[in-house]
């Protein structure tokens, strides 16, 4: 079973996007599929679950084992990401109570707020590549290999989501304009109850005197960080700095298990065009949209390369 969503339910319409779509090939391809959105979803669990297996029995004697599972199972929690994203654009199920779930759940296993993230999320297109609005620019591009490698490390990062949350959660959103007066103690809820996850987990190692809390999430997430912090760089890094969605984006030709892991949003400058579409209908809107886009490049490494190179 299957339904197709509006744009304009996701992202104001903008009289200036091109369209190089026709409303009957946009049509089609806005299918969301609850089938599609639970497999995936159930597939990134299970990787989740097989590697998490293998880094914990072979932790301590079998390195061999250990330290490849460990990087699947730590890039498998910081690409919970994606389904996030994706839930928070509501294209990933049929069900928006569905994906309202999977959202705020995704965001608890990823240490991002579901609730916060979709309206900033929702600015991020409105504004994308705004120096005065876009608030993915409030984190500076690294002008340095330093501040590249630092960023990359996912400290900065760490850092600026403990400060957000301990502000939504204590009520402080002067500087979040995104966060509607509506919607406020909606969000301060998610972030609290989000927090609480964490403190209830905590607590439970804590009782059992083991590091699962560590040994299972902090420290997995902590090594998956570095991979996610480069592809969201190859976003929009080096594209224009305007409201033209066919150069402003980047899509990026990756490998097939890093692409399934982030629920095929290397096909960015796809989504950034027609935020409807959902995940699984990507490749085959990259393949109506490709020629239309200026930056398509061959992989993460490459984009990086490029990046840091000049910074040298």
């Amino acid at each position: 079973m299957s339904s197709s969503v509006s744009e304009s339910n996701l992202i104001e319409p903008d009289s200036k996007r091109p369209s190089p779509l026709s409303n009957e090939a946009l049509k089609n391809l806005n299918t969301r599929s609850t089938l599609k959105g639970l497999f995936q979803l159930s597939a990134h669990f299970a990787i989740l679950g097989i590697s998490g297996y293998l880094w914990g029995t072979n932790l301590g004697h079998n390195w061999l084992i250990a330290i490849p599972a460990l990087i699947v199972y730590g890039f498998g929690f910081a690409a919970m990401f994606a389904p996030m994203h994706e839930s928070s654009h509501r294209t990933a199920f049929e069900n928006n109570l569905l994906n309202d779930a999977v959202c705020w759940l995704a965001g608890v296993l990823s240490f991002y707020n579901g609730a916060f993230y979709r309206r900033y999320h929702k600015w991020h297109h409105r504004h994308v590549q705004d120096f005065d609005n876009d608030p993915e620019l409030s984190d500076p591009i690294p002008q340095s290999l330093g501040e590249y490698l630092l960023m990359l490390s996912g400290a900065s990062w760490w850092w600026g989501k403990l400060k957000t949350h301990y502000r939504v959660a204590t009520g402080q959103l002067e500087d979040y304009p995104y966060i509607s007066e509506e919607s406020r103690d909606s969000v301060m809820f998610a972030v609290r109850s989000q927090l609480a996850v964490y403190g209830i987990a905590i607590a439970i190692s804590l009782i059992a005197g083991h590091p699962w809390f560590i040994t299972y999430w902090l420290f997995p997430l902590m090594v998956g960080q570095p991979m996610l912090r480069m592809i969201l760089l190859s976003e929009h890094t080096g594209c224009t700095h305007d409201t033209n969605p066919l150069t402003n984006t980047r899509s990026t030709k990756t490998l097939f298990p890093l692409q399934f892991l982030m629920w095929n949003m290397p096909y960015h400058a796809e989504h950034h065009l027609y935020p409807s579409i959902p995940f699984h209908q990507l490749p085959a809107a990259h393949e109506q949209l490709g020629e239309h886009f200026t930056y398509k490049d061959q992989g993460y490494v490459e984009v990086n390369y490029n990046f840091a190179k000049n910074l040298v």
